[in-house]
């Protein structure tokens, strides 16, 4: 995946592609992935890197949704265990099952968690991933050593999937490029293009890096840009009224030393009657999320202090050694997009957590809602919808079976080098090509100089940050490391790149500014 190649793609003034999608996150990628899959020309414009907000933020869950089956609704729950099913079976090197503990301090609790969690079950038929089941108090600490034993009645056992989100974001590029799509990441849309009749015919783009500007025509547009949706619909329609309340996640980042275990722990209740994960993620522990209201949508949130205070306090209150601010790795803040009702007064657990798709009165596509786990569906829907407005002609969706860039089946989770999938043995050979590739970047982390050229010369990595935030996970998984090896690793960017010192200042010095929104 070579972006100048791509470039050249849509230099072409005179062609009119299928559907061009604005938003390189979860959603506009795997629109992207299907349009082209079924054989439509599709280009594609982030104006950051790819999953740069919402899509690298989230809790690497790949769920059902075990609190909408307690809020009743069935229909959300069905189909995101049907997709979590369709996702591991198409990227088996990313998603793998997660064995989740309830710890329950009241014997009423097992029995409710064990009936509800068997219904779950039921639900995804013959794709769940392991039965729900009560487990004693005594297996529950051999599972868990660092649960709180303390009034402990038992837990319930129940499996899930976990993956990782900026790497799916990246193959889903790779996915749509080898199917003939133009994924491009640094792309600024900045105006939409309206034909003679007065419908959407395109967009006005700026190449960030180089400042050249295009005008790339279109049947179709679809607007997948999550919390700035409202943004590209002005575009369209300066009077359109705005519609999607961000709400925000926190997560933090601690040692496995406060888990000790392969198992996660959900924690059902809290005091905003939330669930709260602590989930194991390369080697470390992510424990979120919250969910708070935002006035606007921002590239790169704050997490609150009470955020911060929430999250550890309440899994403090499940585990034998609490968490303090100082054990806290990384901290990270993501905003998700809730199509807002237009009365006013709910709260974000009533604002709808399923996708909507909006069609404007000149033909604009705009997605938004949903999740990782259902991003294939969501992309369905919406290429179906374009199809239905009679933008494009009818051609059926092949993406329930198609194998993701990289699908490898039974990756060894014991080699970091795993989430490549089948791209691990191009990386071994560019280790075994120089002993300077097989260099770590860190002592302490297994991570490579091989990994930081791939991602520059597969992966249309430009930045730092597109390396330590999301190609290798550093800055997520340790933000002071991922300070410290700045500027080794910009250093190895600017001599693929071809960029001199003045670039890897400025680089270490931004990604530095960055890395402070990261650390407690």
């Amino acid at each position: 995946m070579k972006r100048e190649e791509l470039i050249k793609n849509i230099s072409d003034t005179s062609k009119v592609w299928d559907m061009v999608v604005v938003g390189g996150g979860s959603t506009g990628l795997g629109v992207a992935v299907d349009a082209a899959a079924r054989g439509f020309s599709v280009a594609l414009f982030e104006w950051e890197d790819f999953a740069k907000a919402t899509s690298s933020r989230s809790t690497k869950l790949v769920h059902g949704g075990v609190r909408y089956l307690a809020q009743g609704d069935v229909s959300l729950v069905l189909e995101a265990l049907h997709e979590r099913g369709l996702l591991k079976k198409n990227a088996p090197h990313l998603v793998k099952n997660q064995s989740f503990l309830i710890p329950n301090y009241s014997y009423w609790d097992n029995f409710l968690y064990t009936v509800g969690l068997t219904v779950y079950d039921i639900l995804a038929g013959g794709l769940s991933l392991g039965r729900s089941k009560y487990v004693s108090r005594k297996k529950t600490e051999q599972y868990l050593p660092t649960v709180r034993v303390e009034g402990l009645k038992g837990s319930v056992v129940y499996h899930d999937g976990q993956f990782d989100d900026s790497r799916l974001a990246v193959n889903l590029a790779q996915t749509c490029a080898e199917r003939g799509g133009c994924p491009l990441n640094y792309m600024k849309v900045e105006g939409v293009l309206h034909g003679e009749n007065g419908m959407v015919a395109g967009v006005k783009v700026k190449d960030l890096i180089s400042g050249r500007e295009y005008e790339v025509r279109a049947k179709a547009v679809v607007n997948a840009t999550g919390i700035f949706v409202d943004g590209i619909m002005e575009m369209d329609v300066p009077t359109h009224e705005h519609m999607v309340q961000p709400s925000q996640g926190v997560h933090v980042v601690l040692d496995k030393t406060f888990l000790q275990s392969d198992y996660a722990i959900m924690i059902p209740k809290t005091d905003d009657g939330r669930v709260l994960f602590a989930v194991p993620w390369h080697d470390k522990v992510v424990v979120g999320t919250t969910d708070t209201l935002r006035e606007k949508p921002e590239l790169e949130p704050q997490a609150l202090d009470s955020e911060i205070e929430f999250i550890l306090n309440t899994a403090g209150r499940y585990m034998s050694r609490k968490p303090q601010r100082s054990d806290v790795l990384s901290v990270f803040a993501g905003l998700r997009p809730l199509a807002a009702p237009k009365k006013e007064g709910k709260s974000t657990k009533e604002i709808s957590r399923s996708h909507k798709i909006f069609v404007s009165k000149n033909k604009l596509v705009t997605i938004t809602g949903g999740k990782w786990t259902t991003y294939r569906k969501m992309a369905e829907d919406t290429v179906d919808k374009v199809i239905g407005l009679g933008l494009l002609e009818k051609r059926e969706c092949v993406t329930k079976n198609l194998q993701i860039h990289g699908y490898q089946t039974n990756p060894d989770l014991n080699d970091h080098l795993y989430i490549y999938g089948s791209d691990q043995q191009a990386i071994r050979n560019l280790m075994a090509s120089d002993e300077t590739m097989a260099e770590k970047l860190h002592p302490r982390y297994d991570y490579t100089v091989a990994e930081v050229v791939w991602a520059v010369r597969e992966e249309m990595a430009l930045t730092l940050e597109d390396i330590l935030a999301r190609r290798v996970r550093l800055l997520f998984l340790d933000a002071r490391v991922a300070v410290e090896v700045a500027p080794k690793v910009a250093g190895i960017i600017a001599d693929e790149l071809g960029l001199g010192q003045d670039w890897v200042e400025r680089q270490v010095e931004e990604f530095t500014e960055l890395s402070k929104h990261y650390i407690l």
